[in-house]
């Protein structure tokens, strides 16, 4: 009796909840799905491997034969949000390319979107949808000004000033990882110097710890560098790992010196794969930061870890869409 009790409250949540958004979260490697009501996922779909779809069109086809399995489960649902690693124009609806995912130019995503399944649509870059659900219901609730920083593979950020997401005159606003902390430094890929992507990216600091640990006479190779590895490593006492992730806080804080003498937000939320290390980041980078900034700024800005962790990409996506929709 339990069983069939549960399953007719999850029946009439289905067909009831007028909360309920799809979230769409693509990435280079996947394309996830997922229902999400407030805070809560109620739903996730099996996910799509973005590299074996060949064209912008089998893969838009696939995310429709999935949006529609998702209807079908959750009819209620009154909008979809995707968020996409590259540039988008969330205003035009639009994507004018996207990291590592080849063909992507001027597609008129959110229009799809909304052709695909008949409900409003909402499109952002996917750091700018992890720094929407930390703002409006993570770590950030309540700001009007913070700074939400992604760090992984790259680095990837969103700005809220005045109560206001910050996009500029493209859509491209607050791109920090392209921000430069050596204005000597490594030529990036857009031929800027010196962007800190290029230094505290997964793969620097694989490069970087494997060369320490060389000088260290340590035979490592970057497989064996990854930031769980330097975490566990440091963890355990290994000098190399705590000093990388000590010269990560320092180069981190010097972007986010940057930052605060710009925007002066009330807090900076860090997430993504870096992020999970926690004091190994967390404590030198507000000891980094602290030297750097007017001592009274420093003693009210927040360094916050991100609430959602991987989520909060898929959450975002979704609130987005739903609060649209709703005129929120």
């Amino acid at each position: 009796m339990l069983c069939i009790a549960e399953s007719n409250v999850v029946a009439y949540l289905r067909m009831s909840c007028d909360e309920l958004s799809i979230g769409v979260d693509m990435g280079g490697t996947s394309i996830k799905f997922a229902v999400v009501s407030g805070t809560d996922i109620v739903y996730k779909g099996e996910p799509i491997a973005t590299q074996e779809y060949p064209t912008p069109e089998a893969i838009v086809q696939e995310i429709g034969n999935r949006l529609h399995v998702i209807q079908e489960l959750y009819p209620s649902a009154c909008a979809v949000g995707m968020g996409l690693p590259g540039f988008v124009d969330h205003r035009a609806g639009t994507v004018d390319s996207l990291t590592n995912v080849p063909g992507w130019y001027n597609i008129h995503i959110r229009d799809i979107l909304t052709e695909l399944t008949g409900l409003p649509a909402a499109v952002d870059n996917d750091a700018n949808c992890m720094a929407y659900a930390e703002w409006k219901l993570g770590a950030g609730r309540g700001m009007n000004d913070l700074v939400c920083l992604t760090l992984g593979t790259g680095i990837g950020s969103g700005i809220i000033a005045n109560g206001q997401f910050l996009r500029g005159h493209l859509g491209a606003a607050g791109e920090l990882g392209q921000m430069t902390i050596d204005y000597k430094g490594r030529i990036g890929y857009y031929g800027n110097r010196g962007a800190i992507e290029d230094y505290i990216g997964n793969r620097e600091i694989a490069s970087e710890a494997q060369m320490l640990y060389a000088a260290a006479g340590i035979s490592r190779s970057e497989d064996e560098c990854t930031p769980i590895d330097l975490e566990n490593a440091a963890k355990a006492g290994c000098p190399v790992a705590a000093f990388v992730w000590d010269d990560i806080a320092c180069k981190l804080a010097s972007c986010l010196m940057n930052c605060h003498y710009i925007l002066n937000p009330e807090a900076f939320i860090i997430g993504g794969g870096i992020s999970k290390a926690g004091d190994l980041l967390f404590a030198p980078l507000r000891k980094y930061l602290r030297a750097q900034l007017y001592g009274p700024h420093y003693e009210k800005i927040k360094i916050l870890p991100a609430q959602f962790a991987n989520d909060a990409g898929i959450i975002g996506a979704a609130r987005l869409a739903y609060n649209e929709a709703k005129g929120l």
